[in-house]
């Protein structure tokens, strides 16, 4: 009798990760048992896991991605020349019957060999160091916002309302401020006089504000606070240059040392100036060979994440289509029997890139570029919500056409996009009344009052 599954890959195996013991199947011996082992975590033990899958021929082996564990395991097979392949765990929970970590690491084996699973994303080695150093900074950027409202909190309970008397406490005159009455000045006048001439406010309107209890408890809570903050923002600055480092390997060497273009939005450009972003934006020019920053939204942080999440191939997501789908930023039509599914909860995780984008969508919400018109026209049609969605899956496959063609995108403008749109809706509007054995005509009188 013929097997139920056929092997297309019998030189495969198959590993169940855990915290202190990996279950390895190889391929089946000559006699049809099972040829399975288990090691242990440590390194040594799993250079020796490694070794015996090479002494056994196997050309290729599928681990869950369970936690980080898999981590060091898939990196020694990566190194050894392996071809490893990261399964998602919840593919495979279901599965009847199969509850063993000596079962599991089988039928892993079984469905690789048959060429029945579909490895995870996992960029090269080298954008897996840059995509570390930025999601520690990112928790750190975190932490750094804890913090801020801890020094926020501790100034209410004093009613030193600085965040009435500038706009951002972190700002160059809020932090002045809180150092001042960190090192003792209680003077309110004293206090304001530390404002920026850019404020807004004058002195005797910022002064109102910083009248205080000053109590002990909460001066020191304000203290602590400010020394968390100085060290997080040390330790920003500290992976803020190591990724620069990182990704000037990156550069491409014909614009080496070159300054991305001039952008051709005054106010974003000037932000960005403000910011102390330009290092930056031209650094991720020279390397994507185009400025994402050029679409509207886009930032130089989000590039920068889209850079340590992705890289620069995109080859594996052979569409625009592929790439949204993964980002989970299309809508869900699960259709059985001719008729759509209720719809439930996407117990897959949304990316990291998927938030950022949805961000930078919020962004538009006061934007004059045509992605600004296309996000207000959907936000009064279907709500704020849909619009965010819409909009960033806009911008997933403006990011895509950019990184995979290094099509620069170039805006048509507000206006522009808004007559584009008048007339998708008179051309559809005349098809309609065609349909119906009508034809349209322009109104004299309307034309004559406008």
């Amino acid at each position: 009798m013929a097997p139920a599954l056929v092997a297309i890959r019998p030189m495969v195996a198959g590993v169940d990760i855990g915290s202190r013991e990996h279950w390895v199947a190889a391929p089946p011996r000559s006699d049809g048992s099972a040829n399975v082992r288990v090691f242990g975590t440590t390194t040594p033990q799993l250079q020796q896991l490694v070794q015996w899958l090479s002494d056994e021929g196997v050309e290729s082996v599928a681990l869950e991605s369970t936690s980080v564990y898999w981590i060091p395991l898939y990196e020694l097979l990566e190194s050894s020349g392996v071809e490893a392949v990261l399964i998602n765990a919840r593919q495979l929970h279901n599965v009847p019957g199969r509850k063993t970590d000596m079962a599991d690491c089988q039928w892993l084996q079984l469905l690789h060999s048959c060429g029945l699973l579909r490895g995870s994303f996992r960029p090269q080695e080298y954008i897996c160091r840059l995509r570390a150093l930025r999601r520690q900074m990112a928790n750190l950027v975190a932490e750094r916002t804890r913090v801020v409202q801890w020094m926020h909190k501790a100034l209410d309970q004093m009613n030193v309302q600085v965040h009435h008397a500038v706009t951002d406490i972190t700002g160059k005159t809020g932090m002045l401020i809180i150092r001042a009455i960190v090192g003792g000045e209680r003077s309110p006048m004293k206090l304001a006089s530390l404002r920026d001439r850019r404020c807004r406010e004058s002195e005797p309107e910022i002064a109102e504000h910083l009248t205080g209890t000053w109590r002990e408890e909460h001066l020191f809570n304000l203290s602590s606070s400010l020394a968390l903050y100085d060290t997080l923002q040390a330790q920003i600055v500290g992976y803020e240059s190591r990724l620069s480092e990182e990704m000037q390997a990156l550069e491409s060497a014909d614009r080496a040392q070159q300054q991305a273009p001039v952008h051709p939005n005054p106010r974003k450009h000037k932000a960005m100036r403000r910011r102390g972003e330009q290092t930056l934006r031209s650094q991720l020019w020279r390397i994507y060979g185009v400025d994402l920053t050029r679409i509207d939204g886009i930032s130089t942080g989000t590039a920068q994440l889209i850079l340590s999440e992705f890289g620069l191939d995109l080859q594996k997501f052979p569409t625009e289509r592929h790439f949204v789908s993964w980002l989970r930023l299309c809508p869900r039509t699960a259709i059985s029997g001719g008729k759509p599914l209720k719809k439930k909860r996407n117990v897959m995780g949304a990316t990291r890139i998927a938030g950022a984008l949805r961000m930078a969508a919020v962004t538009l919400v006061r934007s004059k570029s045509a992605l600004g018109g296309a996000y207000r026209r959907k936000s009064r049609q279907k709500g704020a919500t849909v619009a965010v969605f819409a909009m960033a899956r806009t911008l997933a496959q403006l990011v895509y056409r950019a990184i995979r063609y290094g099509q620069e995108y170039v805006d048509i403008g507000q206006e522009a996009y808004e007559a584009q749109f008048a007339d998708k809706r008179m051309y559809g509007l005349r098809q309609a009344a065609r349909s119906l054995g009508y034809t349209l005509t322009p109104s004299t009188e309307l034309t004559a009052a406008t």
